[in-house]
């Protein structure tokens, strides 16, 4: 009985050994298999952290490159401001000067039409004077047989006719001008006249000019009859 006992010890220790080698070997056989599910999933978990970080790399490669654009852009958008600032201020220079010039323009415009009225006036008063010097001449020729013509260097002619009875078409004349004083100048005579400066210096002083040409007259006159 005792060795059927030791039997079914032994059996029974048999059994228990067995259970626990395959309990230990399926338990080592599920470790190693976790550790290989962890192995694939550490490496699993690490090909996506790489593509992550390859992302992330790229996004900031992207990032710095735009903002690397921007500062491109930042920086020609200020020169861009800075010359149209430019541009403005001359533009508002340019018109400055063009409010200036249309002011002078107008200024001068004014002062062309005054003395455009000035002229017009003056000019009228000219071609009174010379119709009346005109009849003048007329009148002179007509009676004193006096001829006025304008010669060289701005000297005035006058020849008188009608004063040798003998010779009625005989000239006898003079020239007159106005000198750098804006005094009369009497010169040129023919014939020869003694008394021409007395003449000039009397001229000057009265400005009788009806009275001088009597006198030369006269004078031209009594070369004649003496």
């Amino acid at each position: 009985m005792i060795e059927d006992e030791l039997v079914q010890f032994d059996k029974s220790i048999n059994e228990f050994w067995n259970k626990f080698i395959n309990t230990v070997s399926d338990t080592s056989c599920q470790m190693m298999g976790l550790r290989d599910a962890y192995k694939d999933s550490m490496k699993a978990f690490a090909e996506k952290l790489s593509v992550k970080l390859k992302e992330e790399d790229r996004m900031v490669e992207m990032f710095l490159e735009y903002q690397n654009q921007i500062c491109k852009q930042n920086k020609l958008i200020q020169e861009k401001k800075d010359n149209l600032l430019k541009l403005i201020a001359e533009v508002k220079c340019k018109k400055q000067e063009i409010e200036v010039l249309t002011t002078n323009i107008q200024n001068l415009k004014e002062e062309y039409a005054k003395k455009k009225e000035t002229i017009s006036t003056a000019n009228k008063a000219i071609e009174e004077r010379l119709k009346r010097l005109q009849k003048s001449a007329d009148l002179y020729k007509c009676r004193l047989g006096l001829e006025i013509r304008k010669i060289y260097g701005d000297k005035l002619q006058f020849i008188f006719t009608n004063i040798d009875p003998k010779h009625p078409e005989s000239p006898f004349m003079f020239s007159l001008h106005l000198n750098e004083e804006r005094d009369y100048e009497v010169s040129d005579s023919s014939p020869h006249l003694e008394c021409l400066a007395e003449f000039q210096e009397n001229l000057r002083k009265t400005n009788n000019f009806s009275a001088f040409l009597a006198n030369i007259r006269k004078a031209f006159t009594a070369m004649v009859y003496n």
